[in-house]
């Protein structure tokens, strides 16, 4: 009896590890495209801009606040004059005033927090870089949609394309492969005020802040990881020699 019990905990555990795996097998494969993170503080004050412009009216950063931005270079005037229009003081969190249940029933869902929406994105298919990269670069006219609009990253998404006048309209048009899934295909019908160079410049620019947004101190974290090491390399070193010292009567 016990070992029965045994092996159904056994197999209750093997099926809940392969479970992600025999899900995405199933599922259609996601291509996403690679995204162009920058490090550098003109690319992500730029970054900056656009989020405080086109997400911050929904999306919150509850986690960051708009004093951090000075690890990017800016000062405190030029967070408060540029990037601050409520009032808000320098050391306030990054909040939005729309409520939770306004947003579900405008949006269909709670918006979410995106302080660390570039991490939380990981996946089997590439980084949550790659994903917002691909993700704000997909989107096309949908009238069937309460929005307008669609994705072809997350079909039927309840968030407007906030960036269309700079990218203008995209059109899709589905085809379907010999397998029999379907393939879909985007077109500029309308431009915007950005060339497609320039407005996938804009979005990598966006999608390093926000990497940047998910840990602030990742730079500094490296280089502590780097002396720390560096450090345990010594000791060892130092650890092994006394240890040959200690024993050198006995060997």
């Amino acid at each position: 009896m016990k070992m029965r019990v045994i092996n159904l905990i056994k197999r209750a555990a093997a099926v809940l590890l392969f479970a992600p795996s025999l899900a995405l097998a199933a599922g259609a494969v996601l291509h996403l495209d690679r995204a162009p993170v920058s490090k550098d503080p003109a690319a992500l004050q730029h970054g900056a801009k656009l989020f405080v412009n086109y997400c911050l009216n929904c999306h919150s950063a509850s986690f960051m606040r708009y004093n951090m931005l000075q690890n990017i270079g800016l000062s405190d005037e030029l967070i408060r004059d540029n990037l601050m229009f409520t009032g808000e003081r320098v050391g306030d969190q990054m909040k939005v005033a729309m409520r939770p249940g306004d947003a579900k029933v405008w949006f269909g869902t709670a918006v979410p927090d995106l302080t660390l929406i570039a991490r939380q994105r990981n996946s089997a298919y590439g980084s949550g870089a790659d994903w917002l990269y691909t993700y704000l670069r997909q989107f096309y006219r949908d009238e069937s949609r309460p929005t307008g609009w669609n994705n072809v990253v997350f079909e039927n998404v309840g968030m407007p394309h906030v960036l269309w006048e700079l990218q203008g309209d995209q059109v899709a048009t589905v085809s379907e492969n010999a397998d029999g899934s379907k393939s879909v295909s985007l077109s500029l019908a309308k431009p915007g005020t950005m060339s497609a160079a320039e407005y996938d410049q804009a979005v990598a620019d966006l999608v390093s802040f926000l990497v940047w947004m998910g840990e602030p101190v990742a730079e500094k974290r490296k280089t502590i990881g780097m002396f720390v090491l560096l450090f345990l390399a010594a000791f060892f070193v130092l650890t092994y020699a006394l240890k040959k010292n200690y024993w050198r009567d006995i060997h």
